[in-house]
């Protein structure tokens, strides 16, 4: 990596830190602070939940192309300053109107700014280097968003809606600050369309999203990404922690504890994780990251028997998050350079934006089949996602079948940038 490029990625690292820092502040509380600080009722802090969700949805799909034509810097900054008003405006306002207008400034801006920052980080990084860049960035981003959540905790007093409105303050200031330290980011190049348009079958494909969805290894990917943030981030918040507390009797403080524990294990074993992957093929990572979720959930459905005592089901329960927690550090130095190894050069943006888009889909799939799952079908419950995992490990081996040995195996590249599939419609060699 040259200088230039490596001062622009650290500048966009502390960028992305300081950002996941100010969503830490508000994201735990968001619903507390509708329902009951600004007594709007649990109804509409259902509904801002959704909104937030839903702008993002919405944003995404035209989010890539604008990337690919203007370039991800000028799509930053316009979304952080969105995100910015939508945190302010949160912080503000008392009606139901200006609550869900806030919601959905905040949660477009937010979906945004996931597909320029990868997008910066994969111009500023090689084939070689990009794995370390993105488990950087996954990095500091939990470690941002647990520092933000752990500091957040201390400031807010349900009795005082002026304790929200510093924290949502604060967040829009870090929105700020992100907008502001991109400006100052020297991208090192700037692809055109023209550079990396496609020829052969791929030339006939009309519109980005044809050609995507004719690029077979990347629609794989895309399906594989929507199992496994269903299968794990979907649940979290929803049908696991049902479970947790209907079937294994988990005090609800011990749900934060384990949360606590999965951020823990991301942050210590990140770069100790990264050692081991950087060697190896990224689809068989990825695969062992299924056997390592159906052990969690085999976990979970140990701590709901009732066999053992609580201190065992509560151990059995929190060790559940903790091997997600794994695998998640496992998966950011594999997935997200996946995406961006497989995009040709004029489509970086589209690819980003089109994997953000699943992510959305499954986080909001996730809670609504897993939340009523979670609190009456326990062994149902298990059961499915026990076998949701399980066929993260047989699409990712199907996956590998389709990688050039770059492309599975970035540590056989040079320190050039040549890994795109530039023919998506052709079979290619598996990797050996």
């Amino acid at each position: 990596m040259t200088k230039a490029k490596g001062a622009a990625m650290r500048r966009i690292q502390a960028g992305n830190a300081l950002s996941a820092f100010g969503l830490g502040f508000t994201v735990p509380y968001l619903y507390v602070y509708v329902a009951q600080v600004r007594d709007l009722g649990a109804s509409t802090a259902g509904a801002v939940l959704a909104v937030f969700a839903m702008a993002a949805l919405v944003a995404l799909p035209f989010t890539g192309r604008v990337i690919d034509r203007r370039g991800p810097l000028p799509v930053l900054v316009a979304a952080a300053v969105l995100a910015s008003a939508g945190a302010v405006g949160m912080g503000l306002s008392g009606s139901i109107p200006a609550v869900v207008l806030s919601a959905a400034l905040l949660g477009a801006g937010t979906a945004v700014m996931q597909p320029a920052l990868a997008t910066m980080i994969v111009w500023c990084s090689e084939t070689a280097t990009r794995t370390r860049a993105f488990a950087t960035q996954f990095f500091l981003q939990n470690l941002g968003l647990g520092v933000g959540g752990l500091i957040g905790g201390h400031i807010v007093d349900e009795s005082r809606p002026s304790s929200f409105t510093l924290l949502f303050g604060i967040e829009a200031a870090m929105f700020l600050v992100l907008a502001a330290i991109a400006l100052t980011v020297r991208l090192p190049h700037s692809p055109t369309l023209h550079d990396s348009r496609p020829s052969g079958a791929e030339s006939g494909a009309k519109g980005g999203l044809r050609a995507l969805l004719g690029h077979r290894a990347m629609v794989q990917l895309l399906v594989l990404g929507f199992v496994l943030f269903f299968a794990c981030y979907g649940q979290f918040e929803s049908g696991l922690a049902a479970y947790g507390t209907e079937a294994a009797g988990i005090e609800p403080a011990t749900l934060g504890t384990a949360l606590a524990a999965n951020t823990a294990v991301i942050v210590l074993a990140q770069f100790l994780v990264l050692r081991f992957v950087e060697q190896r093929r990224r689809s068989r990572v990825i695969a062992s990251v299924g056997l390592i979720w159906a052990v969690a959930w085999l976990a979970a459905g140990y701590a709901g028997l009732g066999n053992g005592s609580q201190a065992m089901a509560t151990a059995a329960f929190i060790s559940t998050y903790a091997l997600f927690g794994l695998g998640e550090a496992m998966l950011s130095p594999t997935v997200a350079p996946l995406v961006a190894d497989l995009a040709p050069e004029a489509m970086v943006g589209q690819y980003n934006s089109a994997f953000a888009l699943v992510k959305q889909l499954a986080l909001a799939v996730g809670p609504a089949v897993g939340g009523p799952m979670g609190a009456a079908l326990h062994g149902p419950y298990i059961v499915t996602f026990v076998l949701f995992s399980l066929s993260v490990t047989v699409l990712a081996l199907r996956l590998g079948k389709r990688l050039t040995p770059v492309q599975d195996r970035p540590s056989l590249a040079a320190r050039t940038r040549v890994v795109a599939v530039h023919k998506p419609e052709e079979a290619v060699a598996p990797a050996r």
